[in-house]
């Protein structure tokens, strides 16, 4: 109702009674931003919903590190404890274990530094700029992570600003930082561990449906010989570093929950086809990139386009969605293999027919995503590469010693699942 309302207050007439010319532009407009609004909402939703598990586990980590510190150490203000849990838990999904450590020896160097300084210099906005300082450059110097360079130089902030009126903060501060990557680990391992696959199942899941989606889009702009429809796909599929980036974090934090959590060692060997899919699906997305971008001139050199072709790059999208959606269920992904093999076998008809130069480009891009695609699959690399040139056909290249027509053995499809 609120858009037929907004129609028909773009819907005006000139004086002369034609329509007003901007109106298309103007309900395209409203249009494209009522449908990124739809899209940044989705988009937001499942944001929250991949970051429910680490809030939890974060929020239930802070009030056992505060319970710890203040009921079992006796320390009246354990502000540091919380802080340090939660510092583990929600900055470095993967790397807990690793990211505990760093904050205890960032603390130790800060707490070392900024005690030393402030023994011999006093305190003051000089004294603090030379304790950050010496404190980043140490650690700096000796080869310390980004995260134990921050620990250090806020430990000794800390130090300096607060030692005038809290006496003894220095032991609190390393224990408090124990304390709470301790239960940060705790909480990680034993009372709240995460299901890997279902945090794997939601990450691939943006990747993976953005490829699908844009290798269907191309797919149609080839059928169409819709130019703007390819190079649509082309821009969407270029901004896919998000996707790719909570993927792989999803994959180091599943291998970290499976190893530190008791309950999860059982889904080792299940996290292993997720864990062997990550490059071949970056691969994937690289090479579609590579065949969007060639349909793109194939369609502005008006070259000859095989009626099989948008097909091959329609079945490549469908393959990634029943990868997707094998993955998901836990199922051997035999039915995307097929659909892959089924994308060779097309693109083979489609060289078959004569195309040109970016047509042949396309053809072998089909050819090579179709590959990683079964290789995220869970085949090898040889496997797939022979399954590909089995669908594929042999085709007897111009020049080669044939009769007067170069013969072509069209390649037999596999079956659809």
């Amino acid at each position: 109702m609120a858009r037929e309302r907004v129609s028909r207050l773009l819907r005006r007439s000139t004086p002369d009674g034609r329509s007003d010319i901007d109106t298309a532009r103007i309900s395209e407009a409203v249009a494209q931003l009522h449908h990124r609004g739809k899209a940044t909402l989705r988009d937001r939703l499942h944001r929250v919903r991949l970051s429910l598990g680490v809030a939890a586990q974060a929020g239930l980590a802070a009030g056992l590190a505060w319970l710890a510190a203040h009921e079992l150490l006796g320390n009246p203000q354990p502000v540091f404890a919380p802080i340090s849990a939660v510092g583990t838990l929600a900055v470095s999904v993967g790397q807990r274990f690793r990211r505990t450590i760093e904050l205890i020896i960032g603390v130790g160097v800060g707490v070392a530094v900024g005690d030393l300084l402030v023994y011999f210099l006093g305190t003051g906005p000089w004294q603090l700029a030379l304790v950050v300082t010496a404190a980043i450059v140490l650690t700096v110097f000796a080869g310390g992570s980004v995260a134990v360079v921050i620990q250090a130089a806020a430990t000794a902030v800390l130090i300096v600003t607060l030692s005038p009126s809290v006496e003894d903060l220095e032991i609190p501060r390393f224990i408090d930082a124990l304390v709470g990557g301790s239960c940060a680990l705790l909480v990680t391992a034993i009372l709240l561990p995460l299901n890997p696959l279902r945090v794997l199942n939601r990450a691939a899941r943006p990747a993976l449906i953005l490829l699908a989606d844009q290798l269907d889009l191309a797919a149609e702009g080839l059928g169409e010989q819709d130019r703007d429809k390819i190079q649509t796909a082309l821009e969407r599929l270029r901004d896919n570093k998000a996707e790719l980036a909570t993927f792989s974090e999803a994959i180091e934090g599943a291998k970290e929950t499976a190893m530190l959590s008791p309950a999860r060692w059982h889904r080792r060997s299940e996290l292993t086809h997720y864990a062997e899919a990550a490059d071949p699906i970056e691969r994937a997305m690289r090479n579609s990139g590579t065949l969007i971008r060639r349909a793109v001139t194939l369609v502005e050199d008006d070259e000859p386009l095989p009626e099989p072709m948008p097909d091959a790059v329609g079945h490549l999208a469908e393959s990634v969605r029943l990868l997707q959606k094998e993955f998901a269920q836990g199922d051997e992904p035999e039915k995307a293999r097929e659909r892959a093999l089924r994308a060779v076998s097309e693109a083979g008809r489609a060289y078959g027919r004569g195309v040109g130069f970016s047509g042949s480009v396309v053809v072998a891009q089909v050819r090579t995503t179709a590959s990683d695609l079964l290789v995220a699959s869970g085949l090898s690399q040889e496997e797939a590469n022979r399954l590909v040139r089995r669908s594929f056909g042999e085709l007897e290249r111009p020049g080669a010693p044939a009769g007067p027509e170069p013969a072509v053995q069209q390649p037999t499809a596999p079956p659809v699942g």
